[in-house]
């Protein structure tokens, strides 16, 4: 049995570190369609899970999410593409090969570690990079507020029932609500923001985001695994462009 440290390796790692393989990824993979290349950096990224330090409950939403995002990815190019079941192979494992290291990106970062990073060593302007933070720590409220508006519908006695027609007009009204909610929220919160002085010029720091040698590796890695990929999929004639 490993040891916790080891389970969260991922999770330990240095935020711009994560950040910079998961668009690595993502730039590599875009240009190209067939399933080898994509296929290799999603097994790799598959391996990486259990050192994600991420909830087991949080991951198979996370996965049923990106399965059933797949799925309908792989029956539209399968019914109306016009490379067949190959091309629709290959959309689906690209499609995640480029979102499964972004969603473990996000749920195995903490949005201050990610802030701190963004600033300290990506150096983005502090007013963006705070941003981000608030936004992040926005979503589980506005999780929270989606609730409350469905159960005051369900207390009012407005609840859809089997009707679709009414559970449609039912979403898009609390849809409506909830962006009325966040917009309120959101101007508070840059006032606030405004308040104390935030983005109008250099700040310290409570915490560091220090660059280990891990954070190298994953990094050399992924551009490492990155080149194997498309020299495997040269190597057996299945490399195929996106544009061609």
């Amino acid at each position: 049995m490993r040891p916790e440290g080891a389970r969260a390796w991922l999770a330990r790692a240095d935020p711009a570190a994560k950040l910079v393989a998961a668009l690595l990824v993502a730039a590599a993979l875009i240009p190209v369609v067939d399933p080898v290349t994509s296929g290799v950096p999603l097994l790799a990224t598959a391996v990486l899970v259990p050192f994600s330090g991420v909830p087991r409950r949080r991951l198979l939403v996370a996965a049923g999410s990106l399965a059933l995002m797949g799925a309908s990815i792989g029956l539209v190019n399968l019914l109306f593409g016009e490379t067949g079941a190959v091309g629709a192979l290959g959309a689906v494992v690209r499609l995640l090969a480029i979102a499964l290291p972004g969603v473990l990106v996000a749920l195995s970062t903490d949005p201050t570690d990610l802030a701190d990073a963004l600033v300290q060593r990506l150096r983005m302007p502090e007013r963006p990079a705070i941003g981000v933070l608030a936004a992040l720590r926005l979503v589980p409220l506005l999780a929270a507020q989606w609730r409350s508006l469905t159960l005051a519908r369900r207390a009012r006695g407005l609840e859809a029932g089997r009707n679709p027609v009414t559970a449609v007009a039912a979403v898009a009204g609390m849809t409506f609500a909830l962006l009325v909610r966040a917009i309120r929220t959101g101007t508070l919160l840059a006032m606030a923001m405004d308040a104390r002085a935030f983005g109008t010029g250099p700040r310290t720091h409570a915490r560091s985001s220090p660059w280990r040698a891990p954070d190298t590796w994953l990094v050399a890695g992924t551009v490492l695994l990155l080149c194997g990929a498309h020299a495997l999929s040269v190597a057996l004639g299945t490399w195929r462009p996106l544009f061609r």
